[in-house]
């Protein structure tokens, strides 16, 4: 999935994307955010069902194809330190795209294509780069995918590679994240990179006075992004869950049994014109690594608070309120571990992980936010360390775990922000405590529609 490539090859690339889309690149910036809308659009806030034709630009005159087509380039950055050194910080920031080593850390580098295909489809595709802790540069394709816009009944339909549609975050880009890293839980459950593969999902928008969706997905159980199910013996070379070994006879999707099926059902509460709670519930399962007939069940409640004015631009006041709640039980098969002195059983368990995060992130009118985010992981069940060792707490992906983290905020613009982060970590398998400082800066260029899971207008993150 991954693949090492030259900077030169990446500046080409981003290149002949600019000149492909330099029509939409050249709009005023106010023209590419209501473009970026129109392409992205969704039941605006308290009309469940007014849906703006995908064909139609803000001034209501029908274009073509290309003329709805924008292109985006999103960078993020990050600076800082901790007093962990960064063998261990690639354990505490767990995340691809966390801030991962003492110094500079280039996030990721994004290129997002979007646009309306016909008056039956639109499509996106997101190309991202990143630097490794080692310097390397990668490469991967994060998302490509069809999505219909006329279906009868309220039905939607998507097919292609995306990110599965479980809770608040892990549909979400990293730049559409309040805070700079993913939360422990995620980073545990959907690994490194989220959980996403190549599949199709049918959603249905219930034909009544408030926000409320039903998802129904199918995907590819195998895949360096799939930690919990078929996964990799990349994967787990660099990450086994629970310390098992990977069995590569079980990755075949010899028939239903072999996907990933997930479903979803989420709700939002218009208060007033200012204000909206949704509350979310979740469930992913499907077939693991560890051997024949083994699987994982992950369920998941979340919910979201939001007060914003109607008609507030970036940089203008707003109080939003958001967390989740995982569970995993990761059913692991009998087996023996070969090792260099004697071999040792690990016996069939199911081993159970589970914990959360909450935030609340507070904006005033002159572009300043200040927020909270508490997070907590732990579980049931050992782990296998090796050498015929067995304990959870001696798992960095495992272990009893406490985060909290402070940020603070400044809105530049529509198109630029920078944060600053603290985390304080209290993890089993240090012995101790950690401290890490960040400064994180983004910058957007290009048309981009706003963040959302579904059809949900709560969704997406505070910054735009």
């Amino acid at each position: 999935m991954w693949c090492d490539v030259g900077l030169e090859r990446l500046v080409v690339g981003a290149a002949l994307v600019a000149l492909l889309g330099r029509g939409v690149l050249g709009q005023s910036p106010v023209v590419r955010d209501q473009s970026a809308e129109a392409v992205g659009s969704v039941p605006h806030a308290g009309h469940p069902h007014e849906v703006l034709p995908r064909n139609a630009t803000p001034q209501g005159v029908t274009t073509g194809p290309f003329d709805q087509l924008n292109i985006s380039l999103d960078l993020l950055f990050a600076v800082g330190s901790s007093s962990e050194r960064d063998a261990q910080l690639l354990q505490l920031q767990g995340g691809e795209h966390d801030p991962r080593r003492r110094g500079v850390t280039l996030q990721q580098a994004e290129i997002q294509l979007n646009g309306t295909i016909d008056k039956w489809f639109t499509a996106q595709g997101v190309l991202v780069a990143f630097l490794d802790p080692d310097g390397e540069t990668v490469v991967e394709l994060e998302e490509a995918y069809l999505q219909t816009t006329h279906l009868p009944h309220l039905f939607q339909a998507k097919v292609g590679h995306y990110f599965t549609e479980f809770g608040r975050l892990n549909p979400m880009h990293p730049h559409a994240w309040d805070w700079q890293n993913q939360p422990v839980i995620l980073t545990r459950v959907f690994g490194p990179e989220g959980m996403r593969a190549p599949g199709a999902r049918v959603s249905w928008l219930a034909p009544i006075d408030r926000y409320l969706e039903f998802f129904v997905s199918g995907q590819n159980a195998n895949g360096e992004t799939m930690t919990s199910f078929g996964s990799s013996d990349e994967a787990y070379d660099e990450r086994p869950v629970g310390g098992r070994f990977f069995d590569r006879t079980t990755t075949d999707a010899r028939s239903g049994n072999d996907m990933v099926w997930s479903g979803r059902v989420a709700t939002t509460f218009e208060l007033d014109e200012d204000s909206a709670l949704g509350f979310g519930a979740s469930v992913a399962f499907g077939a693991n690594a560890t051997g024949n007939d083994r699987e994982t069940v992950i369920t998941g409640v979340d919910f979201a608070y939001q007060w914003r004015p109607p008609q507030a631009q970036p940089g203008s006041a707003f109080l939003r309120l958001q967390g989740e709640y995982l569970h995993r039980g990761f059913e692991t098969a009998a087996q023996v571990d070969m090792g260099p002195t004697s071999p040792a059983a690990l016996p069939a368990a199911t081993l159970r992980d589970h914990g959360g995060y909450i935030y609340g992130l507070f904006g005033w009118d002159n572009g300043f936010a200040a927020g909270l985010r508490c997070e907590y992981a732990t579980g049931k069940g050992d782990s296998y360390l090796g050498g015929g060792v067995f304990g959870r707490n001696g798992d960095a992906f495992r272990a009893d775990r406490v985060r909290v983290s402070p940020l603070v905020q400044y809105q530049l613009s529509p198109f630029s922000r920078l944060r600053l982060q603290y985390d304080y970590d209290d993890s089993a398998h240090l012995g101790g405590t950690a401290h890490s400082v960040w400064l994180g800066f983004e910058v957007l260029l290009g048309a981009q529609p706003p963040g959302r899971v579904g059809r949900d207008g709560l969704s997406g993150c505070s910054c735009r």
